[in-house]
């Protein structure tokens, strides 16, 4: 009974992390195909951004399903970190695994204001009922909700993923070095997100490039990991 239930953790980890694996390779992928120019969260350009999706509609549709669909593979995720890391540590464990849902509902509201977008592009009520300065203001607005809630949900998620690589360190689960790197970015990512809408200095480029690469570090080692050893049974 012990063998199967450390076999039936080992299958486990394998899916959660290919399924990890998966949704950092599409949202990357879908990024470099059709977020250029619209994707608000790659430009500070709000004008740019919302003049671009004027003529984005494909685009945008395709980044919002993408964005449904990362959702729904970040569910299959959360369940099974949160399975795989209970026994060393329930309440943590819940709570991230909560943390973390919620962080994806604030993202598909990105989804949401995606379609907007799409919606406004190229419906032609919308050049009844607004000149074309009107429809760019919605389309700015629009961007403007989209980062929002993008920026919203980086600091929970990054606190539910220090909780998850917390549980994995504290249970060796998963090589130390992962799981120490992965709290570490999860922390630095979380806290300077929430700490350069108070200090400026902290949104400098080198900062953010820093905390970005620290995360793909974490993410796609830990991934990589669980996809091809599953979790250490002793």
């Amino acid at each position: 009974m012990h063998d199967s239930r450390m076999t039936e953790s080992v299958v486990l980890a394998r899916r959660v992390g290919l399924a990890w694996l998966g949704t950092l390779l599409v949202g990357i992928v879908s990024t470099v195909l059709w977020g250029q120019g619209i994707d608000i969260n790659l430009s500070a350009d709000v004008e740019a951004v919302a003049a671009a999706m004027q003529d984005a509609e494909v685009r945008l549709r395709a980044l919002a399903y993408v964005a449904l669909f990362i959702f729904a593979l970040d569910l299959l995720i959360s369940v099974g970190l949160y399975f795989l890391l209970k026994a060393a540590g329930p309440l943590l464990a819940a709570w991230s695994l909560a943390a973390r849902i919620t962080a994806g509902l604030l993202s598909v509201l990105g989804a949401v204001f995606l379609m907007n977008s799409a919606e406004i592009a190229s419906r032609p009520a919308y050049t009844v009922l607004a000149d074309g300065a009107d429809r760019l203001l919605l389309s700015g607005l629009q961007a403007t909700s989209n980062y929002t809630s993008f920026h919203l949900s980086i600091p929970l998620s990054s606190a539910a993923l220090a909780g998850f690589f917390w549980l994995f360190l504290k249970s060796g689960r998963i090589p130390k070095l992962i799981a120490g790197w992965g709290l570490f970015a999860s922390v630095f990512a979380g806290s300077t997100i929430v700490l350069r809408d108070f200090i400026p200095a902290l949104g400098h480029n080198v900062i953010t490039l820093a905390f970005i690469l620290s995360n793909l570090v974490a993410l796609f080692s830990t991934s990589i990991y669980l996809a091809t050893k599953g979790v250490r049974t002793t």
